[in-house]
């Protein structure tokens, strides 16, 4: 539809037949297509009636079957979520949660996303449960050590390995389709920002709901969080993938205004805080609690950059923010190399353990990651480059992350013995 679409960019008559035989499916495509085709007068033209029928009709747009769907997932979830205790489970109830929430919540995203598809098929289905079957098998025969690095690691990377098969499920397991994992990148920027204001939300609730009750004598803040709140909670992702389905051109619009104004903030605070480290003294080679916060902000910084960019390039070229980019690409490659240094320094001098390793991995594959996205911004700044390049160089690069995450729960464990 993309391409058709721009084909005929200059062909009003053939816009209006590929818009009447399939209305949702060209909205879809046009917003995506539309800072390419901006110049035109009639994609301005299209851009306003799209927007305008879309706001006119937006009550009647949510079918009545994603609302059921939306309400048969939670129950699911929650369900779910409450096994240890409707059912008792043996184990300690963090130990429980340790394992399988996050195997839950993307349980509940991947299954929302197979139902409301229009047309649920047997294999991709079967394959769904399938993964999920042998991942939730395969955690809860880990040993329940909580001094197990390798089990620990195992909990943590599971989550991340099946939020990128949720990936392959959003795509339509479609592997070849590079375009498509952007859309992907840029929904989990959209899926972030409305799951944040929805727990903020939640957080009010809460709040006035437990004061009121409490105002009146009731005391019901032990089953309010056990029923209410871990329900809500693993609900949370699948409401907010249901808002953006159902109301895409509002969804849209928040993470590249957010990445927009955060991405110059983050720079700024980089800059100093390097300036800090360098004036306070602080080591990171032998002080290995600033090492683990190190990389933390290190990932977290990673992941601006990826949703700063994915939102940079719907919209209008913009230098100021290309700059920006730029900038941070190269001052947290600085700092990746200063935490690679570190590590490598730790592991001269005690040696290799799951964690070392795994921070040793996920520091190498950012530093990879890190150095094409800054050769792209560079090319983008100085070789007048498209910075949809940049785009397709973090989607070619996402199944190496795929790879190190299934390295990572299934092979370190065995590696190191479960220790």
């Amino acid at each position: 539809m993309k391409n058709e679409i721009q084909d005929n960019v200059e062909n009003p008559a053939q816009l209006e037949k590929l818009y009447r035989a399939d209305k949702k499916g060209f909205e879809k495509a046009f917003f995506e297509i539309y800072p390419e085709i901006a110049g035109f007068k009639i994609a301005d033209f299209w851009k306003s009636r799209l927007e305008a029928e879309h706001l006119k009709d937006d009550i009647f747009t949510v079918r009545k079957a994603d609302i059921l769907f939306l309400i048969i997932t939670c129950a699911l979830t929650g369900l779910l979520i409450k096994i240890p205790k409707m059912f008792g489970t043996g184990t300690e109830d963090y130990v429980f949660y340790q394992k399988n929430a996050g195997l839950i919540v993307l349980f509940g995203l991947s299954l929302y996303t197979h139902l409301t598809k229009g047309l649920v098929k047997t294999r991709p289905l079967l394959i769904t449960f399938s993964v999920f079957s042998i991942s939730a098998i395969y955690i809860n025969l880990l040993p329940a050590d909580r001094g197990s690095s390798s089990v620990i690691l195992a909990c943590i990377h599971l989550p991340l390995m099946l939020w990128c098969f949720y990936g392959l499920i959003f795509v339509g397991f479609d592997l070849k389709d590079k375009s498509k994992r952007i859309e992907y990148v840029k929904h989990n920027g959209d899926l972030a920002i409305l799951i944040a204001l929805i727990m903020i939300a939640g957080g009010i609730l809460t709040g006035v709901t437990l004061g009121l009750f409490e105002a009146i004598g009731l005391k019901i803040e032990h089953f309010y969080f056990d029923y209410i709140v871990i329900w809500g909670l693993v609900s949370v992702p699948v409401l907010a993938t249901f808002i953006i389905r159902a109301y895409p051109l509002i969804a849209n619009k928040i993470a590249p205004v957010i990445a927009n104004i955060y991405s110059p903030i983050v720079l700024v605070t980089l800059v100093i805080y390097l300036i800090s480290i360098l004036v306070t003294g602080k080591d990171p080679y032998n002080d290995r609690d600033f090492l683990i916060v190190f990389n933390l902000m290190l990932l977290g910084v990673m992941g601006i950059i990826v949703f700063s960019i994915s939102g940079t390039s719907v919209n209008k070229r913009q230098r100021f923010n290309e700059m920006t980019l730029f900038a941070l690409s190269l001052t947290t490659l600085l700092i990746d190399l200063v935490a690679l240094s570190a590590i490598l320094y730790r592991l001269g001098e005690y040696g290799f353990t799951p964690n070392r390793t795994a921070v040793l991995g996920s520091n190498l594959l950012i530093f990879g990651n890190l150095v094409l996205i800054m050769i792209d911004l560079y090319r983008v700044n100085f070789r007048n480059k498209e910075i949809k390049q940049v785009e397709m160089t973090i989607a070619s690069y996402l199944p190496v992350y795929a790879l190190w995450t299934i390295f990572v729960v299934f092979a370190i464990p065995l590696i190191f013995g479960l220790r």
